[in-house]
């Protein structure tokens, strides 16, 4: 029995610690108590089994391995991202783009569907948490939905599916804890998943469409008398030409002086959007009439969100700002605008702070905990063990590929991402690198299985966010005083099974069209060794590195390298070299047993208190500055 646990140590200790996960035991804890206590039984039976590789002073390495988180520079991204969304969230930022693209898409059937979409789509590029979307959106637009007749199945996937939007759309939090464990540049990341986030959105676009062609009862345009911006896209269409225009006219020919391509594009574009901007603040202010009121308070609302978008992804993706420079704007940006709305208050800036050290905390309380576990892990060979389980799997990558979306996708829905990304991926990892994985796309196709496990019944965290506040039983509009039946929580699982078929459709063509994600590749320079030419700069007549030339040959044809011939004078015809030391001359007369003294070897003779000799010559070419680097073209 001792001898089965002793070569079956890994199995038993993985089994064990994710049955206590699934218990519901607290994971930072659960992952640091197994793998202290496997730690100590690994000892005890590493003199059975020479797979196990553990001693008591290694125990010694966790303090350096615990600092060494801190150390980490990429988990910052995360409280700076977690912070902009909940200010964006308390200055009320998702209900102004609800009900400004609510109105905008009101006139078309299921408008307010994909007035949901689209703003969990932005909330996503801005906040980052599905929690705040989810619950923001839910709050907002499902009253609204429910007033007019949306189909309560309907409703209720629709908001749960687009506020797990957060998980996949840049700048993600799932994307920076999957680039940390991975390895791989958040960048990276980010460019990686564009691609297959604008696709999850567009499907849900056409999910609706197809819903409102086939069963256009279940989403009903917005009543005339809910529009209460009235028409004017013809207005907003003008000003979107003006802004472009403007863009051409910065680019080509006012901000022509600016070197750099990258800073002229964003000047160019800050200039004709910021200018539109103006112009609707002015129409506002002073009732000018020059556009309508809807393109007025489409401009306000949009411009602010997205201008934020593009100072986090924008300089991310030009090169200009790393993810965690970019999360720090991104948290000054929120706070601005959370302040020009007048919407900035202590106790806002007080319960963000608090909420944000809390999840700092979870998540570093969870990395300890995964850090002690995977010591003791990979001295039992646990990895081993893992890689020739995966590997084994016929298919070959896409044989691994689906065998871990499916594992990751149960595993989904009892467990947080930030757990999964902790204790899963790690291990994952070396086995896809194996099989000549790309980590990147690797990385992607778990991010919209992670996105996928937030939406499944019964633990999808998401139909948890929704079900807190959406009213089960009858409730009253405040708008129209009318009496309202409530969603139920079976209504909610039937909503979100639409949208499970979807990410699973997408998380197929993501493995079968790698290119998606590949194109991360494409930006990187190319260059062909070939074409590369080291100049180093000459030293004396003859080049080389600070010595002087190499000197005659001699008449042999070989190279002296410098030192003068060996020469003769002697009986034989060849004389022996002094080693490149002078004869001493100590001031006497010099004994003459050699007609003609030995190389000096490029040093003079020393002198000690004899006549000077006469300095050599100056070089016939001066030797260049050693402080500049060698040429490289």
């Amino acid at each position: 029995m001792i001898d089965f646990i002793a070569h079956n140590l890994a199995p038993i200790m993985f089994t064990t610690v994710m049955l206590m996960l699934l218990l519901g035991y607290p994971v930072a804890f659960t992952l640091a108590a197994g793998g202290l206590i496997y730690f100590a039984a690994g000892v005890e039976l590493s003199a059975i089994s020479p797979e196990i590789r553990l001693f008591w002073p290694l125990l010694q390495s966790h303090p350096d391995r615990i600092y060494g988180i801190m150390y980490n520079d990429t988990l910052l991204a995360i409280p700076f991202f977690t912070f902009m969304g909940l200010i964006l969230e308390r200055s009320r930022m998702a209900e102004d783009l609800l009900d400004t693209i609510g109105q905008l898409f009101g006139p078309i059937r299921g408008g307010l569907a994909y007035a949901v979409i689209l703003v969990g789509a932005l909330l996503g590029a801005t906040t980052g948490v599905v929690a705040a979307s989810v619950m923001a959106m839910g709050l907002i637009s499902l009253p609204i939905m429910l007033r007019y007749n949306y189909n309560r199945p309907l409703v209720a996937g629709t908001i749960a599916a687009s506020g797990t939007l957060a998980q996949i759309v840049p700048p993600s939090l799932v994307l920076i804890v999957m680039a940390d464990q991975l390895g791989r540049s958040v960048g990276d990341m980010y460019v990686g998943a564009l691609y297959p986030a604008l696709m999850i959105i567009a499907a849900y676009c056409t999910y609706i469409f197809a819903v409102s062609m086939v069963k256009p009862q279940w989403a009903p345009a917005l009543p005339l008398e809910a529009r209460t911006l009235g028409g004017g896209v013809t207005s907003l269409i003008v000003m979107l030409a003006i802004s472009v225009g403007l863009y051409f006219l910065g680019h080509e020919v006012l901000f022509t002086g600016i070197q750099s391509t990258d800073w002229r594009f964003v000047s160019a574009l800050a200039f004709g959007v910021f200018t539109v901007y103006l112009i609707a603040l002015a129409n506002r202010t002073f009732n000018l009439n020059i556009i309508s009121r809807l393109t007025q308070q489409v401009i306000i609302v949009l411009i602010p969100p997205l201008a934020l978008i593009f100072l986090v992804l924008g300089t991310i993706f030009l090169g200009i700002a790393t993810p965690t420079e970019g999360g720090a704007m991104g948290a000054t940006g929120a706070l601005i605008i959370a302040g020009l709305k007048g919407r900035l208050s202590f106790a806002t800036v007080k319960h963000a702070l608090d909420a944000t050290t809390k999840l700092s905390a979870f998540v570093m309380m969870i990395l300890i905990g995964a850090r002690v576990f995977g010591l003791t892990f990979y001295g039992i060979n646990g990895n081993v063990w893992i890689e020739e389980l995966l590997t084994a799997l016929p298919g070959g990558e896409y044989g691994f590929l689906v065998v871990v979306t499916i594992i990751v996708f149960i595993l989904g829905c009892f467990l947080d991402f930030f757990e999964i990304a902790f204790i899963m991926v790690p291990l994952l990892a070396p086995v896809a690198e194996t099989l000549g994985i790309d980590l990147i796309w690797f990385g992607v196709i778990l991010g919209i299985n992670l996105q996928t496990s937030f939406l499944t019944p019964p633990f999808g965290f998401s139909l948890f966010y929704l079900r807190s506040i959406t009213p089960a039983g009858k409730w009253k509009d405040q708008v129209t005083g009318k009496t309202v039946d409530g969603v139920k929580t079976l209504q909610i699982y039937k909503g979100v099974l639409p949208y499970i078929i979807i990410q699973f459709a997408a998380i197929l063509v993501v493995i079968a069209f790698p290119g998606l994600v590949m194109r991360y590749k494409a930006d990187a320079p190319t260059m062909n060794p070939n074409d590369v030419q080291i100049q180093i700069p000459g030293f004396g007549q003859g080049g080389g590195m600070s010595l002087p030339s190499l000197g005659s040959d001699g008449g042999n044809g070989s190279p002296n390298f410098g030192l003068p011939p060996l020469g003769a004078g002697s009986d034989n015809g060849a004389q022996a070299p002094a080693i490149g030391l002078p004869p001493l001359n100590f001031g006497g007369e010099q004994p003459a047993a050699n007609p003609a003294p030995p190389p000096a070897f490029g040093l003079p003779p020393l002198n000690l208190g004899g006549e000077q000799p006469a300095p050599a010559a100056p070089a016939a070419n001066p030797a260049p500055d050693l402080s500049q680097p060698p040429v490289i073209n």
